[in-house]
């Protein structure tokens, strides 16, 4: 079984009316960092030693895959779904996994069955695996009761584009089923964002992908924000021009990321990377012209 990133239970940010967790799926291999941030480099990362010893080891920077988990309103929300089990993906490290998830999902209070709405920030496969899971030889929406999001701009592309076959090979495991299933809205996301549930806001993220979003949540004491791959790693904050060796529109993604921290420094709000591993939430402060991350601990979830 592949190990995920803990076996502790999942960690928990309260905003007030709004609870999120991580749910942990696995950390990433060390290889992970630089192919995928080819300018996150050794000396790159010895220049902001706020990023040791979580966010970077010696030589690279770490990451991970999860879901977060949000109560809000009442309603239970799945943020991305992670890789998935038993799926055939051409990334070694993703092929064919074996991870207890579910059982970290419901033992943070997130049955299968009770969960109302799964978000995808974006459709790239690392973040759509568990919408589906293995009965006999069909995959069938893993979370039977949902509404699935994704945003009109973001399908659009993709089902505009020519694909290869490891991306195909994904949308008939992760995305038909859902679709066949008659669970996926196609939502339309206004530059200003949209209201999903009560204080979970869409707001576009585009240059990763087309359409991606983020997630804003505003719990009343505090507001969050769920980066999608918009921010990949903390090194982006110190140095927000690397980007990521699949963002289909560099230019545009380095402006959103600006966008995002400016939006965000020096105030409360948490910053919550899909991608970052523990202790995964921080706040954005200024530091000699650049930002950092201030980590931010949970508390375990009871």
């Amino acid at each position: 079984m592949n190990s995920a990133t803990s076996h502790n239970p999942a960690p928990a940010w309260s905003l007030g009316d709004i609870v999120v967790r991580r749910v942990d799926e696995i950390e990433l291999p060390p290889q992970t960092g630089p192919w995928l941030l080819p300018e996150a480099t050794k000396e790159v990362l010895d220049e902001a030693a706020w990023l040791r010893p979580h966010f970077a080891d010696a030589e690279v920077a770490r990451l991970a895959s999860h879901s977060f988990a949000v109560e809000a309103g009442g309603l239970r929300i799945v943020v991305d779904t992670g890789i998935g089990n038993a799926k055939t993906r051409a990334n070694a490290a993703w092929n064919q996994l074996d991870t207890d998830f579910l059982d970290r999902l419901t033992a943070a209070g997130f049955p299968p069955e009770s969960v109302d709405l799964v978000i995808t920030t974006h459709l790239h496969t690392d973040h759509v695996g568990w919408n589906t899971r293995l009965d006999g030889a069909d995959w069938v929406p893993t979370f039977p009761n949902a509404r699935y999001l994704t945003s009109r701009t973001e399908w659009e592309y993709w089902t505009g584009t020519e694909l290869e076959e490891a991306r195909l090979q994904m949308f008939r495991d992760s995305v038909h089923p859902v679709r066949d299933n008659g669970q996926y809205d196609l939502i339309d996301v206004p530059d200003r964002g949209r209201e999903v549930a009560p204080g979970v806001r869409l707001v576009p993220a585009p240059g990763h992908t087309p359409g991606q979003v983020a997630v804003e949540l505003h719990g009343g004491e505090r507001r969050a924000l769920i980066t999608g791959d918009s921010i990949h790693h903390p090194v982006q904050l110190s140095h927000p021009h690397i980007g990521s060796c699949v963002d289909i529109d560099s230019a545009q993604a380095l402006r959103t990321r600006h966008r995002i921290l400016d939006g965000l420094a020096d105030s409360e709000a948490l910053l919550l990377g899909t991608h970052f591993p523990q202790p995964t939430a921080g706040t954005v402060r200024s530091e000699n012209g650049r930002y950092r991350l201030a980590p931010e601990a949970a508390a375990p979830s009871v």
